[in-house]
């Protein structure tokens, strides 16, 4: 086994890092302290059943390189975000790379002898593609667009698995020409249509992706390990049974393991440990009936993060050693060699990641309520919408001595749903011109962006050792137009 403080062996000859032509220092960049421990949300707590709290403090959500530069101003990977706002517009995406460095490698020393894919869901461009190969983890894809775009970038496509519901034609016909690692069957018509297109002479492997029946999650919308919605095949119902018994006939495709995810911003151990338990059994029961061991158990990410101070988030330590002595325990109890383990995190490394910053463009005062309009909104961040999620966002560089009072932080869209947060505490002067930042907003913010109202999505700017750099760019209004060629 691996010493725990070792870093992935697979990384020992990953091409060294250079700065890309495009970074460039901020004026006032501001020199971050060094990183000496992650935060809980990626897993150095105590090992427990329940999730470390993070801590009270307004910064104990940021980014870890978050430190004062001055007038209120914050710096992320030593750059001043008001430096950041005035040379990229608002809204724009902060990410810092050396948070997700850090926990790509937390990630590695925690479980240093399975499988861990970043689900690229959470948030992909080509620079993350470089940093999550650089840093040794494999990729977790959903359609043909991820996997192209990974491919593209650089990354080898055996160490990918892809996902989805109901996975196109095309997505299997992209997964089968670039030699993707595994795909993930999620349903007995993929069986079928993955096999008829599987090159003669071919094997693909594959895993069967089951419900264990097991509710944990954040929100109803987002629980995946339940009887009774779109993902998966039951244990329950026979169906994962039926599934398994139909991919071992199949001479093309090569049954590797199981994989199941139970959902998202899960902060409690226990339900992993009910899956890995209820995974044992059937792959005991596969053993039994069909005289197949497989070899590797995927037991998926939704490792919840805190968004507020003060909130749970799933301790990823506690979660591997837990895990492992379950594994363990169970297959000798069943007789069962150990299979390989695989995880896919995706929130719990980009989201704490990142920052995002608005403008504030009116604020409104009714009887009852203070409404803060931001140049931002749904089309950018539909979280709050979809799950009523909540952020704390903070007021950055400007000095007040105003009392705080609660307000609610609107976007500009034709929508009354259109909420960023709730009732949260900003200064009683906040006023148009002044600058929000809003942290853990890495996952699921820009990737589940829209069109709607032709605004235009915001561009990605990465920040370490005091420089930034473009990502990705501002989609312009000409971007939107050229698609629409209906005259």
């Amino acid at each position: 086994m691996s010493h725990p403080n070792r870093l992935n062996p697979r990384r020992r000859h990953a091409p060294p890092r250079a700065v890309p032509e495009t970074a460039a220092p901020v004026a006032g960049a501001v020199t971050a302290p060094p990183r000496t421990a992650l935060r809980p949300a990626a897993g150095d707590g105590p090992a427990s059943d329940n999730g470390p709290a993070a801590g009270d403090g307004p910064l104990s959500v940021w980014p870890g390189s978050t430190t004062p530069a001055g007038h209120d101003d914050l710096a992320v990977g030593g750059v001043p975000l008001t430096e950041v706002a005035d040379r990229f517009g608002t809204p724009s995406y902060v990410l810092d790379e050396d948070e997700i460095r850090h926990r790509c490698r937390a990630y590695l020393r925690a479980f240093p002898d399975a499988e861990v894919y970043y689900a690229a869901k959470a948030f992909l461009c080509r620079a993350m593609v470089h940093w999550v190969r650089e840093e040794g983890l494999g990729l977790d894809v959903c359609s043909a667009g991820e996997l192209e775009l990974a491919v593209t970038a650089g990354f080898p496509p055996a160490r990918m698995v892809l996902h989805g519901n109901a996975k196109s034609p095309a997505d299997l016909r992209a997964a089968l020409r670039l030699g993707v690692g595994r795909i993930a069957l999620d349903n007995t018509a993929e069986i079928a249509r993955l096999a008829a297109a599987v090159p003669a002479g071919t094997r693909q492997k594959v895993l069967i992706r089951v419900v264990p029946g097991i509710a944990a999650g954040g929100h109803a919308k987002i629980r995946t390990g339940t009887d009774d919605q779109k993902f998966g095949l039951s244990i329950a119902d026979g169906s994962a049974q039926h599934a398994i018994a139909r991919v071992l006939g199949q001479p093309c495709l090569e049954l590797v393991g199981l994989h199941c995810h139970l959902g998202s911003q899960i902060t409690t151990v226990k339900p992993y440990l009910s899956a890995v338990r209820r995974l044992i059994g059937l792959l005991a029961r596969i053993r039994e009936q069909h005289g197949v061991t497989l070899p590797e158990l995927d037991l998926g990410g939704g490792h919840g993060v805190a968004y507020r101070p003060g909130e749970p988030a799933l301790d990823v330590a506690a979660l591997a050693a837990r895990v492992r002595t379950e594994l363990a325990r169970g297959c000798a109890a069943a007789g069962l060699p150990v299979p390989r383990l695989a995880v896919e995190p995706g929130r719990a490394v980009v989201g704490p990641a990142g920052v995002v910053l608005y403008r504030v463009l009116s604020v409104k005062r009714t009887g009852a309520h203070t409404f803060v309009a931001v140049d931002g909104g749904m089309s950018d961040n539909p979280r709050p919408a979809l799950y009523g999620v909540r952020y704390a966002p903070r007021l950055v560089g400007r000095d007040t001595a105003a009392a705080t009072e609660p307000v609610t932080v609107v976007g500009r869209h034709c929508e009354a749903g259109d909420v960023l947060a709730a009732d949260v505490p900003l200064p009683a002067d906040v006023r148009p011109g002044d600058l929000l930042a809003v942290p853990v907003a890495g996952a699921y913010q820009l990737s589940m962006a829209s069109g709607y109202n032709l605004v235009g999505r915001p561009p990605v700017v990465a920040v370490t050792g005091g420089r930034a750099r473009l990502l990705v760019r501002r989609e312009s209004l000409a971007d939107l137009q050229e698609r629409d060629v209906g005259l």
